[in-house]
């Protein structure tokens, strides 16, 4: 196991025999990293932590660390992270709370730009990006393969879709739905699909002209959220993307839906 000599690691942490710990870099005796990981120099991971195969965390990154949160009391709450993940410099992840989901989960595949930041009880889907400088407020979702722009503030609670895109820049303070795009500093809203995002993850022709259709409908008619489902149900094939799309926009937010 390549460990650097300076590396401090508890004996109790549990790491694969080909995980590398580079220079100066601090491991906590709760924390499991599988096989194939590489922790850069200077890097802390502290807590219930577990972190899966073939990872890669890079210099002054933190993971683990208590909650941002004044009412936790150190609680055994914990950090899990997939498999292929990377967690570039100084990015931060913090263990979940007891109020929430007692942990912050990230998936696979996901990439941690620069000092982006994931919140405690924050749930983090399969292939999702962060950009330099984004920050997740406690218990924030996002669906798989999302991307958030650089210096984006996503509010507690808000739950971003999958395959949506917010630009850069921006503050989201409501949920927005998934395969949408959307944007604005004052206050993010919503431009239309995600088009070039659906096409680069091979969505078919028929499964974006029946989202378009929906944003048309949902979005731009005016009409009730329950008069506007029953257009869409009445107007639009019964796709898989249109029933992910129905089941978010009925399903209950905290925040409220970005229209």
């Amino acid at each position: 196991m390549p460990i650097h000599p300076t590396a401090i690691i508890s004996p109790k942490a549990q790491l694969a025999d080909d995980v590398t710990v580079e220079a100066y870099s601090i491991i906590g005796p709760e924390v499991v990293i599988g096989s194939g990981s590489v922790v850069g120099h200077h890097v802390v991971i502290e807590g219930r932590t577990t972190i899966g195969e073939n990872n890669r965390i890079f210099s002054f990154a933190s993971i683990g660390l208590p909650p941002q949160d004044l009412t936790y009391a150190d609680e055994q709450t914990s950090v899990v992270i997939g498999n292929g993940v990377i967690v570039r410099e100084y990015a931060t992840v913090h263990r979940g709370t007891i109020r929430g989901h007692g942990v912050t989960r990230i998936g696979d595949g996901v990439f941690l730009m620069a000092y982006s930041h994931v919140a405690h009880d924050c749930q983090v889907g399969n292939g999702a990006l962060l950009a330099n400088t984004a920050t997740l407020g406690g218990h924030v979702e996002v669906g798989a393969h999302a991307v958030i722009g650089g210096i984006v503030a996503v509010h507690q609670f808000v739950r971003l879709g999958e395959y949506s895109c917010v630009g850069g820049f921006s503050g989201v303070r409501m949920d927005i739905a998934p395969y949408m795009l959307a944007t604005g500093a004052e206050g993010a809203t919503l431009f239309g699909p995600n088009l070039i995002g659906l096409k680069r993850h091979g969505f078919s022709p028929e499964a974006i002209q029946a989202i378009k259709k929906f944003h048309k409908i949902f979005f731009r008619s005016g009409l009730t959220l329950q008069d506007a489902v029953q257009r869409v149900r009445e107007q639009i094939e019964p796709l898989p993307e249109i029933e992910r799309l129905i089941e978010f926009v009925t399903s209950g937010s905290k925040r409220g839906l970005t229209r």
